[in-house]
């Protein structure tokens, strides 16, 4: 359903970009109220999207941890992996961080651009709050009422204690803790199906949306967005890098035998943007090309494929430096950590989701965290399925990284063992 209605959404923004150019003089005279009605419809959409985000990220970060903490249960070599994992996705996330700041410095927004195509996306320029004091920003990390900072958006305090409600969930009695995990996936689902619901509107939405920045901004929106697609692709791609690189240093797999070994894995993962579907070919190589053992390949690829995706916090960190630097914010070092600590969290709860729905799920909370406005987060969702394609393709390849690492250790201490 999702890959055939990207073509549509994508079809939909295309011509409500060019829609609001060829109209814009309508616009202007007797025909003003319905340009002002249609582009009504595109916030109306855009807030059905947001109005999901509270409840589908806590109740995500509940059922995603209590996964984990199930997952970590099946032994050593189960623990193994997910540090393993822990580390990659702290390594992507640190890259991000260290690498954005430099891209958008070598190629920065445009603000002339910026500020028509934030006009047209019906949303307003704003300025940078002043940030708090190291001491308030942390007394705040703990929400004093967790109900009052969901309703008032504060999303970082809300990860944090949704973090501990799912750890502390965890030392339940099964009894206990089975039913309470049961009404958070209930949750969550019910969340999932009301956003599918919204995205079947999306053509609509995303026609309206962009045709509001056709009307005020003309084409140039086009070259905003091409700017944001090499940017995002540029930089995901170098999560399959990062990953090669772990295989090579941490995994001392050569990389011949990696990069030969993965080939065909992420040709498959590039044609299809799914990790699930590239699971058999995977396994199947880094048996057979790789050499690993069966033992750590059946439990550590299927584990990763459910709770690890590598380019989340970088893909989705993307997304929140792209629209900050269309507004002209710039962060301080409590946003930039407040957002990797958010992107490293919902990584685990958004995974499985399809693309279009964890693009939304993943993105709003980091963006609420930093202080950025979601007013663009429509427009950028119609282009989301190019990304997608390096979001795979970065994911699959630090599945196949994170399998060649836990097979040295578990080398490693077999030979301990036997010494």
């Amino acid at each position: 359903m999702f890959k055939s209605l990207s073509f549509w959404v994508i079809l939909a923004l295309v011509a409500g970009l060019v829609f609001g150019a060829l109209a814009a003089p309508w616009a202007k005279g007797a025909y003003g109220e319905v340009f002002v009605s249609l582009e009504a419809v595109g916030t109306l959409w855009l807030n059905a999207l947001r109005m999901t985000v509270i409840p589908l990220v806590f109740s995500l970060l509940v059922t995603g941890i209590a996964s984990v903490a199930d997952a970590a249960s099946t032994g050593r070599l189960a623990v193994r992996s997910l540090i393993v994992f822990a580390v990659l996705l702290l390594s992507a996330t640190a890259y991000a961080v260290s690498v954005l700041p430099a891209v958008f410095s070598f190629w920065p927004i445009d603000p002339g651009a910026a500020e028509v195509f934030i006009s047209g996306a019906g949303a307003r320029a704003v300025e940078a709050a002043e940030p708090p004091h190291l001491g308030d920003w942390i007394a705040a990390l703990a929400p004093s009422n967790p109900v009052a900072a969901a309703a008032e958006g504060a999303i970082l305090p809300l990860v944090v204690f949704a973090i501990f409600f799912g750890f502390a969930a965890t030392r339940l009695p099964l009894p206990q803790r089975e039913p309470m995990v049961a009404f958070f996936r209930a949750l969550s689902d019910t969340m999932i199906v009301i956003v599918q619901w919204v995205l079947i509107a999306a053509p609509v939405g995303v026609f309206a949306l962009s045709l509001g920045v056709g009307l005020r901004s003309g084409l140039e929106a086009a070259g905003l967005l091409v700017q944001y697609l090499a940017i995002a692709c540029l930089v995901t791609a170098g999560v399959s890098v990062l990953g090669c690189v772990f295989a090579v240093v941490w995994g001392r797999m050569s990389i011949k035998t990696f990069v030969s070994g993965a080939a065909p894995v992420l040709a498959v993962a590039f044609s299809t943007q799914s990790s699930l579907a590239s699971l058999p070919l995977m396994v199947a190589r880094t048996r057979d090309a790789m050499g690993l053992s069966p033992r750590v390949v059946n439990l550590t690829l299927p584990l990763a494929v459910a709770v690890f995706r590598m380019t989340s916090p970088v893909t989705n960190l993307v997304v929140v430096y792209f629209m900050a630097a269309v507004f002209g914010l710039e962060f301080t070092p409590q946003q930039i950590f407040a957002g990797s600590l958010v992107a490293v969290a919902v990584s685990v709860g958004s995974v499985g989701l399809p693309g279009q729905i964890s693009f939304v799920a993943s993105v709003a909370p980091i963006a609420i965290a930093m202080g950025v406005p979601l007013e663009l987060l429509g427009i950028l969702l119609a282009v989301e399925v190019i990304p997608d394609i390096f979001r795979t393709v970065g994911n699959v390849t630090g599945d196949m990284a994170a399998a060649a690492i836990v097979e040295k250790g578990a080398r490693k201490s077999s030979v301990d063992a036997s010494g």
